[in-house]
């Protein structure tokens, strides 16, 4: 009787492994050998003993010729079971084609000593043997079989095994399906060796099927293993080897000097048949599911979308492992979480550790406090992580502090134990919208939390995550580099007393700016510095003002707005990259001095403009941007804010008066002279009135006072006062008069200005001598101005440079005529003009000004410049001078279109 079945493998050139059916109710599919009668063929080899000659190549004719067909065999005897597999010998066709009499035409077998008559059909196949015989086929080829070394056991070395043919594709065959993702494979290497390998497939891991008798099998998994092994069992399939089975060890966990790991009994890698990636097809029929950490090594080609896209399906279709799995409903953007929106822009104010910062929403001003989304930072208090801890938050600070970043509320992590409740977000920044959490886990400066199975509450990059991830440990960066680094060294607080800190003052002082990061903010006007070059810490407490206290306990009240003027002041200066200006020290160790953001921006004047500080007279009277700061708070007045919202202007004293409202001018024009330049805080210059008495009686106190310096009598050096007038030695050796902006007693030293040039110094208290009375009656000569209606390019300008070099080539140390457009104070607004261009003998409006604008060297001073409009005819002249740098491309211009000033 003929029955019919499909073969499952070949064992050797002259045995079959048949299946007669599918698995039922989780029960292993029915199979049966089938040993073909009449016919031996060599035997395969196993870990214990070799092939025998020509038996790989017997097996392969009959595996190509069977393998997944259909076959009709008939049984004439029937063998003891194995582990209950039915065993038989007989014969079988498949296609019509007799497969012992095929076996024997191509030599690939041998017939038996027949132990009865032979029939018909015995002497048909011994012509067939015969004719093999004649022609050298198979088995009777003369020359012998091909030398071939095989290796039925993993490698010895794993990791070398991996490193030499990682990602690279090799030809094998699939000699065994453990389960529909665990496969044992034949590699056919290039040099003729075969290599046996287990290997389970990345990114997915099928339920486990049983592999013995009376065992077993966890849902599914009999039908995972059928799913595999009907479509690659004893076929050719492309391998790529992938990764060592063990997921990333955890950062910390092992030694540099640990000994070497015993070799895998498996690997990671993708099994590609013509017809694809056998792992999509397995989870797409929902027999099998995603594994997480395989995420990394799938990185390049897409490969974890497609499982993603594929068990996306399967769960919406509840296929097998997916029955009882709902389908994930999608985190709308717009939904709230704690009462906030869940996506929404916002700018970082402070940077927590290296996986916590905090941000102020956009819209409506809230703080909230955020991790990122499935990563965790080096923990500071652990010695062997504290360096990498210190370096991700610096990353963080350095890419996010101040900049303006959009949010995703991921999900809300629920308070456990010791830990508070905490929102989980990605976070993106610049114009590329880069997720920082993958930026830190690429740099080896975070890991990615390992989330249980079905966990949706993760970062909807994940994959992207373990990708970064598998890259940082393949480049050894970071916390995978093995390296032990030392923990950071505490910075040295120099502010710890005043005789700590008084020996810095005059280093500081020389330095001018120091490049430095705010470290803390204690109150409004009071921080906490670090110096990183020098590691050290200072406190630096805001010259020229003075900002409400907050409370330092609860039982203290604080200032009214002093809370206010502290947030304030940790959201705009916190963590931020600054420049420091030191002057003085206070008693208690603390520098006195400027705070500067962006190189120009001033907290002082920022805080003052704010209404959450107000201008101490005492200390900003010697500050060179002392004007700027009684600006800001008349603004502050004006505008009623914060510490000035009851301000009655008309029942205050103004501190500064202004001389008027901003209304032009009547024409004043004076010959004068241009003593001094500065260029410290935009332009300002010194003038000389010509053609007055004071020039001439200038002149002739000048003569006297070198005599009276040149006597015998002038000996006694003093220890001036802030604010006295005294006699002041130049560094051109002169003698001249000068006025003491602020002196130290300390080092010995006092900054003066020079009252009849305007220019300014340090000079040592032995250079510095009481002024006679006889020379006090003259005032001083030098009278400080700025240009009207124009300001020159910004110093992080590539021409400021050529600006100020312009500016004096035309006009310092010249005669030149200037129009007062306006009087702040002391100080002149001047329109200057060239008597010998001839340009402006024709064009009453022609000035040193507007030539600076055609140029492309200044800009028009929209916001500084409040009397600009009272004077339509000079805008006019300024506009017109403006579009002209504009279309030659001048100076600031050069490289296209650029507005001057908003």
């Amino acid at each position: 009787m003929s029955l019919k079945a499909i073969v499952k493998s070949v064992i050797s050139g002259d045995s079959l492994v048949l299946r007669t059916g599918g698995p039922v109710q989780g029960q292993p599919a029915k199979e049966r050998v089938l040993h073909l009668g009449d016919v031996v063929a060599p035997r395969m080899g196993t870990s214990t003993r070799e092939d025998e000659p020509w038996a790989y190549e017997s097996r392969e004719f009959l595996r190509a010729l069977t393998v997944g067909k259909a076959i009709t065999f008939t049984t004439v005897h029937s063998l003891p079971p194995n582990d209950d597999v039915p065993r038989d010998i007989g014969s079988g066709e498949v296609g019509g084609v007799d497969l012992v009499s095929e076996v024997i035409k191509n030599g690939w077998g041998k017939l038996k000593e027949l132990k009865r008559d032979p029939t018909e059909e015995d002497l048909k196949r011994r012509e067939l043997e015969d004719e093999a015989k004649a022609a050298g086929k198979g088995i009777w080829n003369p020359h012998g079989p091909k030398a071939r070394e095989v290796h039925y056991m993993m490698p010895e070395d794993s990791q070398g095994f991996i490193s030499e043919w990682k990602g690279k594709s090799i030809d094998a065959i699939v000699e065994q399906v453990k389960d529909g993702s665990t496969l044992r494979l034949r590699l056919l290497m290039p040099d003729g060796e075969h290599q046996f390998v287990n290997i389970t497939l990345a990114g997915v891991r099928a339920a486990r099927a049983s592999s013995k008798q009376g065992e077993s099998s966890e849902p599914w998994g009999e039908e995972g293993k059928f799913f595999t092994e009907s479509r690659l069992l004893q076929r050719f399939v492309r391998a790529q080897l992938l990764s060592l089975p063990t997921s990333t060890a955890t950062p910390f966990q092992s030694g540099a000097n640990a000994p070497a790991p015993p070799p895998a009994t498996i690997f990671i890698g993708n099994v590609l048949h013509p017809a694809g990636n056998v792992a999509e097809h397995l989870v797409a029929a929902g027999l099998a599911r995603v594994v997480d950490w395989h995420a990394g090594m799938l990185a390049q080609g897409g490969g974890m979308e497609r499982l993603r896209a594929a068990e996306k399906a399967a769960k919406e279709k509840r296929a097998c492992l997916y029955t009882n799995v709902s389908a994930p409903s999608p985190k709308s953007n717009g939904s709230a979480v704690n009462g906030g929106p869940r996506a929404f822009d916002a700018t970082v104010v402070r940077v927590w550790s290296g996986d916590q910062i905090s941000v102020v929403e956009k819209e409506h001003g809230k703080e909230r406090r955020l991790q990122l989304s499935s990563t965790r930072g080096p923990k500071n208090s652990d010695p062997k992580q504290a360096f990498y801890a210190q370096e991700a938050r610096e990353f963080l600070r350095k890419r996010l502090i101040g900049k303006h970043v959009k949010v995703h509320i991921d999900f809300v992590r629920p308070k456990e134990g010791e830990f508070e409740e905490r929102e989980c977000a990605t976070i993106r920044f610049g114009a590329q919208n880069l997720n920082v959490a993958e930026q830190l886990v690429e740099r080896g400066l975070a890991s990615v939390v390992r989330h249980k199975r079905d966990d949706e509450d993760r970062s909807p990059d994940y994959d992207k995550l373990m990708a970064a991830e598998q890259a940082a440990v393949n480049e050894l960066r970071g916390i995978h580099s093995g390296k032990d680094q030392p923990a950071p060294k505490q910075a040295l607080n120099i502010s710890e007393s005043s005789h700590r800190a008084t020996p810095f003052i005059n280093g500081f002082k020389r330095q001018g700016r120091l490049p430095a990061v705010v470290d803390y903010v204690a109150a409004g006007s009071r921080f906490k510095i670090l110096l990183p070059k020098d590691n050290q810490v200072l406190t630096l407490v805001l010259s020229g003002i003075r900002a409400p206290r907050t409370a330092r306990n609860a039982s203290e009240k604080p200032d009214p707005y002093g809370q206010e003027a502290s947030d304030y002041a940790l959201r705009r200066f916190m963590q931020r990259d600054v420049e420091i200006e030191v002057y003085d020290v206070d008693k208690s160790g603390g520098f006195i001095g400027a705070l500067l953001i962006n190189k120009t921006e001033n907290a002082a004047i920022t805080l003052a403009r704010e209404g959450l500080a107000t201008v101490h007279s005492y200390s900003a009277e010697g500050l060179s941007w002392a004007r700027q700061l009684y600006d800001a708070e008349a603004e502050a007045k004006a505008a009623k804010r914060n510490i000035w919202s009851d301000y009655d202007e008309d029942a205050a004293v103004p501190e500064v008066p202004e001389t008027d409202d901003g209304a032009a001018l009547k024409p004043e024009y004076l010959d004068i002279i241009i003593s001094d330049v500065r260029t410290h805080n935009g332009l300002n210059f010194s003038i000389q009135i010509l053609n007055t008495e004071g020039i001439a009686s200038l002149e002739k106190l000048m003569r006297d006072f070198s005599l009276h310096h040149k006597s015998a009598q002038q000996h006694a050096a003093v220890t001036p006062r802030n604010g006295e007038l005294v006699s002041a030695k130049f560094s051109d050796g002169q003698w001249y008069r000068a006025k003491v902006r602020r002196a130290s007693p300390i080092k010995k030293e006092a900054e003066v200005t020079f009252i009849d040039y305007g220019n300014q110094d340090t000079v040592p208290f032995a250079n510095i001598r009481s002024l006679d009375t006889k020379f006090r009656a003259l005032p001083g000569q030098a009278h400080d101005a700025r240009l009207s209606f124009v300001k020159l390019v910004d110093e992080s300008s590539d021409h400021h440079t050529d600006a100020v070099d312009r500016f004096r080539q035309l006009c310092e140390g010249r005669k030149l005529v200037a129009n007062v457009d306006y009087r702040e104070g002391s100080l002149l607004h001047l329109r200057l003009i060239d008597p010998l261009d001839p340009v402006s003998a024709a064009d009453p409006l022609a000035c040193i000004n507007a030539d600076l604008l055609r140029e492309g060297l200044a800009s028009i001073d929209k916001k500084g410049c409040r009397y600009l409009h009272s004077y339509p005819q000079v805008v006019k002249k300024l506009t017109a001078s403006v579009a002209e740098a504009k279309k030659e491309r001048a100076g600031m211009f050069e490289l296209g279109d650029v507005e001057e000033d908003d």
